[in-house]
């Protein structure tokens, strides 16, 4: 069957959209059969719960609580839990893996940086950035920006936040720029709505697997349906089809 992982999700402590504490994902998740999560808050830059005024040292604290609480409400659970980022340019988002904590610390500058200096430093540190719904529209959105490829390491071509069409069109994206593609629930509360994850052959069992194994697309993007079943997205022909054209204009940021 594989070894399934939430790419996606947001706790409460970091994400002011997030409406479940880290650690009660736990149960909840091992329920769904996944065998692990990435913790992907908000940052400082989207839809964070962290105030603007604090010292950077304590908002990053605040940041990773949420990550830390489900950290440790997984010890002694075959279950893993990991670190990622959801980063905020223009309201065009990317899904940052392999970077931690100290890594925030020690670069309070990443709020002044590009797309592509953001992707450059991630990559400098071993991690990988990836687009997130790409093509997602929604009433706080007036264009939809799609990132040059020097900015990512890969786009995320299912989002089950999204609707179908959004992500078929983020499929037609990903499919000629030749990078790795994943998918996640984009989770912030409890449901009973189709899911998404990464489905491996082994088990990951560090930030620093994942990464290496999405590099070398041994992930497979999957769609985790109410009634457990799990299926590649590339098998789902609405979400890999587009039935019609996006209503938000499409912009093309070269080079930042």
């Amino acid at each position: 069957m594989g070894f399934l992982y939430e790419t996606h999700l947001h706790t409460c402590q970091a994400s002011a959209c997030g409406k479940v504490n880290g650690e009660d994902y736990i149960p909840y998740m091992m329920e769904k059969g996944f065998s692990g999560l990435i913790v992907t808050d908000h940052f400082f830059n989207g839809n964070t719960c962290v105030p603007a005024d604090l010292p950077w040292k304590e908002r990053v604290e605040m940041y990773c609580s949420g990550y830390e609480r489900a950290l440790k409400a997984a010890e002694g659970k075959d279950f893993t839990v990991m670190f990622g980022v959801e980063v905020n340019f223009f309201k065009d988002e990317y899904l940052l893996y392999g970077i931690d904590k100290q890594w925030l610390l020690d670069n309070e500058c990443i709020m002044d940086m590009t797309r592509i200096e953001l992707h450059e430093a991630v990559n400098k540190a071993g991690g990988i950035m990836i687009q997130a719904h790409p093509y997602r529209e929604r009433d706080y959105l007036s264009d939809i920006k799609l990132a040059p490829k020097a900015a990512i390491d890969g786009v995320e071509i299912y989002n089950a936040a999204n609707k179908p069409n959004m992500n078929a069109l983020g499929y037609e994206f990903a499919l000629p720029l030749g990078l790795p593609m994943t998918a996640g629930s984009d989770i912030h509360f409890y449901n009973d709505n189709d899911m998404g994850g990464m489905l491996f052959d082994k088990k990951v069992n560090s930030i620093e697997e994942f990464v290496s194994a999405v590099r070398a697309n041994e992930g497979t993007p999957v769609r985790l349906s109410p009634d457990g079943k799990i299926t590649p997205v590339v098998e789902i022909r609405e979400q890999t089809v587009p039935q019609g054209l996006p209503t938000l204009p499409v912009l093309y940021p070269e080079g930042k």
